[in-house]
């Protein structure tokens, strides 16, 4: 796999989770750890894309 191709899965993960993370914080009763868990995973991921774009 290509760094751009790598990149663009990347992106692509954070994307859905930040839709993840906005139905699940609109959503009566959702659960906070999980919600907590999807906003540190997408977190991580634009961590790690930050890293790459400043190598490309």
């Amino acid at each position: 796999m290509s760094m751009m191709s790598h990149l663009q899965e990347l992106k692509r993960k954070h994307d859905q989770l930040s839709e993840a993370v906005e139905t699940a914080q609109r959503a009566p009763g959702s659960d906070d750890l999980e919600v907590a868990r999807m906003k540190k995973q997408k977190l991580q991921l634009k961590e790690e894309i930050a890293r790459l774009e400043e190598r490309a």
